[in-house]
């Protein structure tokens, strides 16, 4: 089985989604499954050298999990841009390139955040081109843990204010830009996140017919996860104490 899942935003202040994401690695721990995680995994990730105590529980969930032999992939986010190699080793997950081509016997897909096709926001997409270069990030790296945990908290504040004065489209990814991006990778089947705007869209590029799955957000209350079975694509609710299938969402 494939389980996709996006924008869990998990820190110290979401115990409820850190217990449904934990329970959801302890469900799937078997050879036969792979779990993607399309970026998003935490709330702000300021550097593979963080110690919190909740950040290490989740890390330690991770690597419980691909040690049962389940494969588990991460894409980065806009918030966890900085995860790389010592978390990869400490956690068990392999880190992919966005965007990734995920062919499978019966299928393709092309995995990805999302963010870099919202190319109508012009300040979100500089900022983003900025805060991905090597100059940028050791900088950043080279300050102490307490620093960068209060710009980060900056950050997230200011991205929140952001947010209310922009128009939706703006934080919505690009229709030409989109199309572009099938007809690029061959009309895969697309997965992504960061829109919090869980849906599925169809999309006619040159004629050929794709489908677009947009991956929920995740609150205290509730996760949710796409699963491919091998033959179709379906969501899954999830909850601290229950799960259920949801087949007609659109």
């Amino acid at each position: 089985m494939l389980y996709f899942i996006a924008d869990l935003h998990l820190s110290p202040r979401t115990p409820g989604a850190t217990a449904i994401f934990t329970q959801l690695l302890s469900d799937i721990a078997r050879p036969e499954n792979r779990l993607y995680i399309l970026g998003d995994l935490f709330e702000s990730w300021v550097g593979d050298d963080d110690d919190d105590a909740d950040i290490r529980r989740v890390v330690a969930a991770l690597f419980a999990a691909s040690g049962k032999g389940a494969g588990i992939f991460l894409q980065h986010g806009n918030r966890d841009f900085l995860l790389s190699e010592r978390f990869a080793a400490e956690s068990g997950v392999t880190l992919l390139p966005d965007p990734y081509v995920l062919s499978t016997p019966e299928w393709q897909f092309v995995l990805s955040h999302g963010d870099a096709l919202c190319t109508d926001d012009a300040e979100y997409q500089q900022f983003r081109a900025q805060k991905r270069t090597p100059k940028w990030q050791a900088a950043f790296l080279q300050k102490p843990l307490s620093e960068r945990r209060a710009i980060a908290h900056h950050l997230r504040q200011h991205s929140v204010e952001a947010k209310g004065s922009k128009a939706p489209y703006l934080m919505d990814l690009n229709p030409a830009a989109t199309d572009d991006f099938l007809r690029q990778h061959g009309y895969a089947t697309f997965i992504h996140g960061h829109t919090h705007r869980p849906a599925k869209h169809e999309h006619f590029v040159d004629g050929i017919h794709v489908e677009r799955w947009v991956l929920a957000d995740w609150s205290e209350h509730q996760g949710e996860v796409l699963v491919w079975d091998g033959e179709k694509l379906q969501r899954q609710i999830l909850t601290r104490t229950v799960s259920k299938t949801v087949t007609n969402f659109a």
